[in-house]
């Protein structure tokens, strides 16, 4: 009897496993298929990632927003600025030296290519250069620029027989080099800040204008003591050594992936980077006409000496510099678009109100601070503007992109102001001339308007 009993007892156990057993195999089986699903869907990039090479940039994105090492990149940025920049705002002292000394049986128009060149070129290249940025090291980037910039310098001083050979040297190959620091200067800064972006950008363009307060008299005084050669082979000299310590803080914070398209042109399609491409052809076009004809206007018309005129000159460059780090503060509590809009508006009426109908000393000295005031914080916030609607990982390529709409603006806008003062106003009349400046910087106003709206469509939002 005990013996069935143990028996059945046993045979039940026996059953219960192979039951439990069976039932069990197909939550293995499930199990395996989930992991094998999940090794067919584990994302290729998941392996670990490459190690940078050499003259790769590596991203630095553990170090903080804000903090010093942002602060460092911003100085950096500034002293860049001042030498590229400083040298294209000084390209007057040469150009006067040229003319009356160097190359007299040359026309102005002819000289006054080599500075032109210097500004168009430098932005006509934004695109490579924003490329370089994304692909190469941005120190390497700008260092190489400040490499380039020196030595067309010293080769242009000893180009004294042909005012071509200064075309190429002082105005194409200076320029390109110009170009491998200015982009990283401008865009690099966005990257590192949040709470003072607009602030940090607009310190490091204010670097152009610094340069342009101090260098320029420098120049002079190089050009008056030392001659034309010495004075380039200096500058060269200067730039190298401060380039090459300044670029060693020029770090991009990210490490942009490579994509197949080298320039994404698809950004066109966005109606904001159109109005604001076309703001900035409006503006470029209208920019430098007070900065070239002020001063003439002041001697020719105002009856007023060359040196009230060159005083003008500064004026602009000082108050320009204020503007440009003054406006970043003001726009974080007024927003970047709308301050950028109100910074080409009150530049368009200090042209058409203050300018156009008035001749005395007062009125041009009013004239001369409130544009350059205005004018410095439209150039400061460009840069800032993009980065607050691309975003800071591809801002090198994107504001190349748009600096190429300086380019046309800067090769529109200087020529056809001395034609319309020659054609039409017979070398005297500088009223359409004026008007041509105030008309464009008024439409540039009017796009960046355009571009508040399209961004956010309520009237007292802060955008």
């Amino acid at each position: 009897m005990s013996h069935t009993a143990g028996s059945s007892i046993s045979a039940s156990l026996n059953q219960l496993t192979v039951n439990e057993t069976h039932s069990s195999a197909p939550s293995i089986k499930s199990k395996a298929r989930e992991m094998d699903v999940e090794k067919q869907n584990k994302p290729v990039d998941a392996a670990p990632e490459a190690k940078p090479r050499w003259w790769e940039n590596k991203s630095l994105e553990d170090k903080p927003l804000d903090g010093m090492y942002g602060w460092a990149v911003v100085i950096s940025g500034c002293f860049m600025l001042m030498f590229s920049m400083g040298c294209v705002n000084s390209y007057g002292m040469y150009e006067t030296h040229y003319h009356l000394d160097q190359f007299p049986d040359e026309p102005v128009s002819t000289l006054s290519w080599v500075g032109t060149l210097q500004f168009g070129v430098m932005n006509f290249f934004g695109i490579p250069a924003g490329i370089m940025c994304e692909r190469f090291d941005t120190r390497l980037v700008s260092f190489t620029g400040g490499v380039i910039m020196a030595i067309a310098l010293i080769i242009a001083s000893f180009c004294d027989d042909a005012i071509w050979k200064l075309i190429i040297t002082q105005g194409i190959v200076f320029s390109i080099g110009a170009a491998l620091v200015f982009i990283p200067s401008t865009s690099i800064p966005s990257q590192w800040f949040t709470k003072r972006r607009a602030l940090a950008v607009g310190i490091v363009v204010a670097g152009s204008g610094i340069g342009g307060l101090w260098l320029t008299p420098a120049t002079r005084a190089m050009i008056d003591q030392l001659g034309t050669p010495w004075s380039l082979r200096i500058t060269g000299i200067i730039i190298f050594a401060v380039n090459t310590v300044s670029s060693l803080f020029m770090r991009s914070r990210f490490k942009v992936q490579s994509r197949e398209k080298v320039v994404d042109f698809s950004v066109f399609r966005d109606i904001r980077f159109s109005l604001i491409f076309m703001g900035a052809i409006c503006g470029t076009t209208a920019y430098f006409t007070p900065l070239f004809s002020l001063p003439s206007f002041a001697a020719q018309v105002a009856g007023k000496s060359d040196d009230f005129g060159t005083n003008l000159l500064t004026i602009i460059n000082a108050a320009s510099t204020l503007g440009r780090i003054g406006t970043g503060e003001v726009a974080r509590f007024y927003g970047n678009i709308n301050t950028m809009a109100t910074c080409t508006l009150v530049s368009a009426l200090s042209i058409l109100v203050l300018w156009l109908p008035f001749q005395s000393g007062g009125t041009l000295i009013a004239c001369a601070i409130v544009y350059g005031l205005f004018c410095g914080g439209f150039i400061g916030l460009l840069p800032v503007v993009m980065a607050d609607l691309w975003g800071v990982q591809r801002i090198s390529t994107i504001i190349g992109l748009l600096y190429m709409a300086n380019f046309v603006g800067t090769m529109v806008g200087a020529p056809s102001s001395g034609a319309i003062l020659d054609n039409i106003g017979d070398g005297i009349n500088y009223k359409p001339t004026i008007i041509f400046s105030g008309v464009f910087m008024l439409g540039a106003s009017l796009f960046f308007m355009m571009l508040r709206f399209a961004t956010n469509k309520k009237i007292f939002k802060r955008v």
